[in-house]
């Protein structure tokens, strides 16, 4: 008779276990739902994207330089780092 059942349970065992399985989860998830209680409407800084977030950080620190005082190109390539595959060029004299 045992023999009988387990063989009946082990055959019939994935047509029994997802829905055990899945109202376990919808009551879970109800019953985290209702302990936990409504989310907090989000504050205006997490409304905006992080591309949004970086705009506005990059233009408060544009805000207070002169933009028409630029570093020249010549100053700028004299104070660049040499390159790893520079190492066999001569040097500028």
């Amino acid at each position: 008779m045992w023999s009988v059942l387990w063989s009946a349970v082990r055959t019939h065992a994935p047509y029994v276990t997802f829905p055990v399985a899945f109202v376990v989860g919808a009551v879970g998830y109800h019953l985290e739902w209702f302990i936990r209680g409504p989310s907090p409407p989000p504050a205006e800084e997490e409304e905006k994207s992080i591309s949004e977030r970086r705009e506005d950080r990059k233009l408060q620190e544009i805000a207070g330089k002169d933009l028409t005082e630029v570093v020249s190109l010549k100053d700028k390539l004299e104070f660049a780092p040499r390159a790893v595959l520079n190492r066999n060029r001569p040097e500028k004299s």
